[in-house]
C-alpha cells in the first residue's frame, strides 16, 4: 500500500469520528469537509456566509500546504451550504481563491452542518505535479 501522509487540524471532531483533515497518497490529496473554525474550534463569522467561506478556504489552504500541496493543485471542490439563497456571496468568496485555478466545483444545499452556527463546509481534491499550461 502506498505511504499516506496525514494532517490533523486538531479539531475535537477528528478523533471522535476517526478521520484526518487531509491525506496525501502519492500525488493525490483529499481534504475532508472543512468549516470556518479557528485553532480553538470556535466558529468564525457567525451569521456571515462570506466570512465563513473565506475562513473555510484558508483552513483548506493550510491543510493542503501541510501535505505538500497548494491551492493551484486543486482539481475539485464541493461546497455544502445550509442556505442556497446565499450562493452568490459564497460563490464570490470561492472565486477569490480559485479565480484563475477554476477547479470542477459543486455547491449543494444541506439541511444542517455539525454545528448550527456553521453555514458552509468545503471538501477539496488536489493532484500534485500536474502539468501546467
Amino acid at each position: 500500500m502506498p505511504k499516506r501522509v496525514r494532517y490533523s487540524s486538531g479539531t475535537r471532531w477528528e478523533p471522535i469520528v476517526g478521520y484526518s483533515r487531509a491525506i496525501r497518497v502519492q500525488s493525490f490529496v483529499y481534504v475532508s469537509g472543512t468549516t470556518a473554525t479557528d485553532q480553538g474550534g470556535n466558529v468564525i463569522g457567525v451569521g456571515d456566509a462570506r466570512a465563513q467561506t473565506i475562513q473555510t478556504l484558508n483552513n483548506v489552504k493550510t491543510a493542503l500546504e501541510s501535505v505538500g500541496a497548494k491551492l493551484e493543485d486543486v482539481v475539485r471542490t464541493r461546497i455544502y451550504v445550509t442556505d442556497i439563497t446565499r450562493w452568490e456571496e459564497i460563490g464570490r468568496a470561492h472565486g477569490e481563491f480559485f479565480k484563475h485555478i477554476q477547479p470542477a466545483s459543486t455547491m449543494i444545499e444541506v439541511k444542517s452542518l455539525i454545528s448550527p452556527e456553521m453555514l458552509v463546509e468545503v471538501e477539496a481534491e488536489a493532484i500534485i505535479d500536474q502539468e501546467r499550461p
